[in-house]
């Protein structure tokens, strides 16, 4: 797992450093984002961008700052992923599917039960329904990521590839 990290990343996130400590967990956690990130249809870039809004919601310091990074990547600018604070005076840098796609992290992150019908509408024009269980996905995985680092205090990974 840790050389996986290293390939693909330049680095070993301290997130999974620290559930190394039970490394059945590590393996099926790293295996989870794996599949959520590497597979399906939806924008490698699009994926990144929902686990920098939730984390931006949940004001993950930790996720932030790496999937921030992972977004730029993608080709994301800091522009627009500042712009995601506050969506509704930046609609012009997003995307129409971006915005649906970000106004349903925001729901599901912050009232799950209040996912409503327009929500789902706006989905629907733009992904099929395969690619919003990706999105979900990405959404879900980055609630429980951004609590457990939260709630750890893991410390931010660092940028070095030499790790």
């Amino acid at each position: 797992m840790f050389t996986k990290f290293q390939e693909r990343r330049g680095n070993i996130p301290n997130m999974f450093r620290t559930m190394a400590l039970r490394p059945e967990m590590a393996i099926t956690a790293a295996a989870h984002m794996d599949a959520v990130f590497t597979t399906g249809t939806v924008d490698p870039k699009l994926k990144e961008m929902l686990a920098v809004r939730v984390s931006q919601i949940n004001d993950c310091y930790y996720c932030k700052a790496s999937h921030t990074a992972l977004a730029s990547q993608l080709g994301a600018s800091k522009e627009l992923l500042d712009a995601m604070y506050h969506i509704d005076q930046h609609r012009d840098l997003f995307t129409p599917a971006e915005q649906a796609a970000l106004a349903f992290a925001e729901r599901m992150t912050t009232d799950a039960h209040g996912v409503v019908e327009d929500i789902w509408i706006d989905l629907g024009e733009y992904f099929d329904e395969g690619q919003i269980i990706e999105i979900a996905a990405v959404i879900g995985l980055f609630n429980y990521f951004n609590r457990f680092s939260d709630a750890l205090k893991i410390d931010i990974t660092p940028t070095s590839k030499n790790e």
